[in-house]
């Protein structure tokens, strides 16, 4: 046997051994289905993946308060994956700035490949373990990160090595697969192992896998923000009006939170320089723009509490 031929069956071995990768006879006649049977078999299998995450739970909380802990001293999250999981942890990135005002660099999307491999695939570079380390070098990676490998095998070099290479940076690092015992959750400090289990296409992982992942994703980033003080209650008041139809909900948020007329919530808003959190807080507080400023800045952003500074009944 060639060493080639001995590689390959190697790599075999490895993917017959992954959950994710199994093979399931019951579907071999799927392509037969009408297109009604195969949207409920599939309907059926995304309905399974809610339950395996929330087997992950305390495991995912554990991770988001250690990601605050490090946040809160002026850390970034980033993510780091291949192909769907790099997507994935790319669009989460992407996301945060017009959700929570976040700055570009705070939250952080890495693929491997670099930004042609969101829409081409990039050969091989999935297979790299020192591009991980280098697209991390370039980030200037410190102890105050938080570095989140994503990859549905749970062995993808490009995942496993940035987790490696940021734990050795002092970074705090979480594993995200969707195989038990894997590499990756074995070199985090937070492994999270959400098993779906086999694909309705065998090995396609931008299903069931996929979709687990982005719902991990919307937890690490969404709690986050909560607890950083981006929400008031389940209101996005950090949210950045960058265009009509935010500026719009920016209007509609300033509302809800608190029952001023349209008349009066324009003119918070016109105080503040559109700014949400501190047009509320001008009305509920009964301060003026400048005064709300300094008080958030005093409470690190964190509305209740600059409301409670304000003295405002019942804010805590």
């Amino acid at each position: 046997m060639t060493s080639s031929t001995a590689d390959h069956a190697e790599l075999r071995s490895q993917l017959d051994a992954l959950t994710t990768e199994a093979f399931r006879p019951e579907l071999a006649d799927i392509d037969r289905l009408s297109t009604l049977e195969i949207a409920r078999t599939m309907n059926g299998e995304d309905a399974s993946v809610p339950a395996a995450v929330g087997r992950e739970l305390p495991r995912i909380a554990d991770a988001i308060d250690g990601i605050v802990a490090r946040m809160t001293r002026g850390g970034r999250l980033v993510y780091a994956g291949a192909g769907t999981a790099g997507r994935l942890g790319v669009l989460d990135a992407s996301e945060c700035p017009p959700t929570f005002n976040t700055a570009p660099s705070q939250v952080v999307g890495l693929i491997a490949g670099g930004p042609k491999a969101l829409v081409t695939a990039v050969e091989g570079a999935e297979d790299s373990a020192e591009l991980a380390a280098r697209d991390l070098d370039a980030l200037g990676l410190t102890d105050r990160d938080t570095v989140v490998g994503i990859s549905a095998s749970g062995r993808t070099p490009y995942a496993v090595g940035a987790v490696e290479h940021a734990r050795k940076a002092g970074a705090l690092t979480v594993g995200l697969s969707c195989n038990a015992g894997s590499a990756l959750a074995a070199a985090a400090d937070h492994g999270i192992e959400v098993v779906v289990g086999p694909e309705l296409l065998t090995g396609s992982t931008r299903l069931k896998a996929g979709t687990a992942q982005k719902l991990v994703l919307n937890m690490l980033s969404t709690i986050t923000m909560i607890r950083l003080g981006k929400t008031y209650g389940n209101l996005m008041v950090d949210v950045r009006a960058s265009n009509e139809k935010l500026r719009a909900r920016s209007r509609r948020i300033v509302a809800l939170a608190t029952g001023a007329p349209d008349a009066e919530v324009e003119a918070a808003l016109a105080a503040t320089a559109g700014e949400v959190k501190n047009a509320i807080l001008t009305l509920l507080g009964q301060v003026d723009g400048p005064t709300a400023a300094r008080l958030l800045a005093d409470s690190h952003g964190h509305l209740r509490a600059a409301l409670q500074a304000a003295a405002v009944p019942g804010a805590g």
